[in-house]
């Protein structure tokens, strides 16, 4: 019969073999694969994604229609299960829930906002009302639920919409209350799939404005599926999917003087993996193989002489 290893020597084992891939983020997926069936053929959504998302983090996620974007989301969301790979969101590894599991999480640790404002409310219930129901459902008191509801309501600038049913409201302010209903049980992360899709670019940024609020204020950490400019201009990290990959990232920065600037960055994935930008290749004429050369400092790239001659 073994010993039991003491704790000393676990935080030894755990000390040699390294940091842990995504420890400590809030969103972590690893070489994760979404692959589905449709009349005997097999589509490949997500093929090989990596992602890391730290706590409190505002990020939007950019991509072409078809690039896995939306896949992405619903498998963070368990409204999907991932074929394989890690996906594990505030600690909840998504591939090896039970059913019972998954409905609890989307209850307490993740809030969603759909495109389609008619989708985010019940629209037989007032603005409170919707806000309060998933806190009913998580045992609340009544008194609880009608303060944060209050409270809710009025940080996101629709406090006088209380009692308004959804037809009562503008798209806009629908929106807003999608957003307060989506954090009213406090979740670790909130996720919004083209939240500004349907409005106008008035209304579109104080949508964004109220998902800014809810991420700084209630240190929610905030992921955005967009195809707005405006909304993936406005956060610090704005991450590119193309084919089921995440391939560029843009980080911006408050600089001294009051103004942002922008850096584009190609991603390199955990087994090396490098997605050059098409206006690149195509202006190269870049097919099939590349050259490389390692330098002290850099890698260069340049398209093959045989295929270019």
């Amino acid at each position: 019969m073994t010993d039991t290893p003491s704790l000393a020597e676990l935080e030894r084992r755990a000390a040699e073999r390294g940091p842990v891939y995504g420890e400590g983020a809030h969103i972590v997926c690893d070489n994760l694969v979404r692959i589905y069936k449709t009349d005997g053929i097999e589509v490949v959504a997500l093929q090989g994604l990596d992602l890391l998302v730290n706590p409190g983090e505002l990020i939007a996620i950019v991509g072409a229609s078809g690039s896995g974007k939306s896949t992405l989301l619903n498998i963070l969301s368990g409204l999907d299960v991932p074929t394989a790979g890690v996906a594990r969101v505030a600690g909840a590894d998504l591939l090896t829930m039970t059913a019972k599991e998954r409905l609890r999480f989307r209850r307490e640790q993740v809030g969603f906002v759909w495109q389609q404002t008619s989708r985010n409310l019940l629209p037989y219930l007032t603005a409170a009302q919707n806000v309060e129901l998933p806190m009913r459902f998580a045992g609340r008191s009544r008194r609880e639920r009608a303060i944060r509801a209050a409270e809710l309501l009025g940080l996101l600038g629709v406090g006088d919409c209380v009692a308004r049913r959804p037809e009562e409201l503008s798209g806009g302010q629908q929106q807003r209350v999608a957003i307060a209903v989506a954090v009213a049980n406090e979740p670790h992360v909130i996720l919004a799939d083209e939240p500004t899709g349907e409005l106008d670019t008035a209304t579109a940024a104080e949508v964004f404005t109220a998902l800014r609020r809810v991420n700084e204020e209630l240190g929610t950490t905030t992921v955005v599926v967009t195809h707005d400019p405006q909304v993936a201009e406005r956060v610090d990290r704005t991450v590119g999917i193309r084919d089921g990959r995440t391939s560029s990232e843009v980080r911006r920065r408050a600089e001294a003087d009051g103004t942002r600037t922008a850096e584009e960055y190609a991603l390199l994935d955990r087994v090396g993996r490098v997605q050059l930008p098409k206006g690149f290749t195509e202006a190269l004429d870049m097919r099939d193989r590349v050259r490389l050369n390692l330098e002290s400092d850099h890698v260069g790239v340049w398209p093959d002489q045989k295929e270019t001659e």
